[in-house]
């Protein structure tokens, strides 16, 4: 309801309210131990803390009530909503301060029955109508303005957590710097990697991308039961859960959770991390297994260092490298050939799989194959020839990426 839908009151209302006007300071302090005394009682604050705040709001509120019954006005809920705020800030509990408001409207409505006099049973009545009416707007600017003040406190906290794990993940922050026992990450995490692939057309409106990081955002924290400090962008990026909150067999969850929430095409990379200073290079690990795993034509997933132990480590560029990467040059300009490679060899050389999932016939990947093997010489009957090819493609991929 708003303010100018409250009903205006007869002279008669208004004269009775306005005997009450200066007794809000006094109902304040008066219900102030009624608020506290009810259940739940507030075990974390003290009792210096809870009366002078409880009472403060009560009082604003009562002055308030009797000012828009007196006067007729719409009334100036900006310090009702500045107060509320800051109670949000300082960590009063929203059941206390409702509480508190309640039980003024009450103290209220006892002072002026007591203060009705003979003949002015109609501006009684009255005056109880228009204080049920004014409770839910009051009740409602300021649980609204609590509710706001204190998600924007949490999302600025969010937005700390996630700016200090960008720090320790890109190096500027050093570990023994970073206050990990604050985010949970004393004793240990599991850093992920994550790659969201592209949607629909050209060009994603941003709305439609923050939607989407919102759901990624949502669907890690309710997998492990805990905020979960992410850093993500259109393309994926990393998150860093705390080692406690990862009960095992989780990853099925997780995946389900982020299909859901984004795509099946979705692909994750988990690497542990002992300790804080192990974060970053588990971060770097993670995005070095998704490249990897992709490259080695893994179907999209959760992958772990050991899904790709071997591709991981024929990835990894040594004095060979280049020679062997050089193998597929031959087909450099064929990006036909070198996808039907990629996927026969995730598809553990299932000519048939390799079919399905290209869309094509068989025959046409049978053709295809012989195609690469008469260009690059290498023989992908053989296991030699598919450890090479193998190799090759990894090692382009790690080239081109790097």
């Amino acid at each position: 309801m708003a303010a100018d839908a409250l009903p205006v009151l007869s002279d008669a209302a208004r004269a009775l309210a306005a005997r009450c006007e200066s007794k809000a300071g006094e109902l304040g302090r008066r219900i102030t131990d009624a608020a506290l005394s009810g259940p739940p009682a507030s075990a974390d604050l003290t009792p210096e803390a809870k009366d002078p705040r409880i009472e403060a709001a009560a009082r604003h509120g009562l002055r308030w009530l009797i000012r828009r019954a007196v006067r007729g006005d719409r009334g100036d809920t900006r310090l009702l909503r500045e107060r509320a705020a800051q109670h949000a800030d300082d960590g009063l509990p929203l059941h206390l301060l409702l509480r508190g408001q309640l039980h003024g409207t009450h103290a209220l409505w006892r002072s002026l029955r007591a203060a009705a006099r003979p003949g002015e049973e109609d501006a009684l009545i009255e005056l109880a109508g228009f204080l049920l009416a004014a409770q839910e707007y009051l009740v409602g600017a300021v649980s609204e303005t609590y509710v706001d003040e204190r998600a924007a406190l949490a999302a600025e906290e969010r937005e700390r957590d996630r700016s200090l794990v960008r720090a320790l993940l890109d190096g500027s922050l050093p570990a023994d710097r970073f206050p990990a026992a604050r985010l949970g990450l004393a004793d240990g995490a599991l850093v992920l990697a994550l790659r969201l692939p592209p949607g629909d057309g050209p060009v994603r409106a941003p709305l439609a991308v923050r939607r989407e990081l919102r759901r990624v955002q949502a669907a890690l924290d309710r997998t492990y039961g805990t905020d979960v400090p992410a850093v993500l962008d259109t393309g994926g990026g990393h998150a860093v859960v705390p080692g406690h909150a990862v009960p095992h067999g989780t990853d099925d969850d997780l995946l389900a959770r982020l299909r859901h929430a984004c795509s099946p095409e979705i692909r994750v990379a988990a690497v542990p991390a002992a300790d804080p200073g192990g974060i970053a290079g588990a971060a770097r690990t993670a995005s070095e297994i998704l490249r990897v795993a992709r490259a080695g034509g893994l179907a999209p997933g959760l992958h772990r260092l050991d899904d790709v132990l071997l591709e991981y480590h024929l990835a990894h560029r040594d004095g060979s490298g280049e020679r062997i990467a050089a193998l597929l040059d031959p087909i450099t300009g064929r990006p036909d050939l070198v996808e039907t490679l990629r996927t026969y060899l995730g598809s553990r050389q299932e000519r048939r799989s390799t079919a399905r999932q290209l869309g094509l016939h068989p025959n046409t990947v049978d053709n295809r194959l012989a195609r690469i093997t008469e260009l690059t010489g290498l023989d992908l009957a053989t296991p030699h020839g598919t450890a090479l090819a193998l190799a090759a493609l990894l090692l382009r991929d790690a080239a081109a990426a790097g």
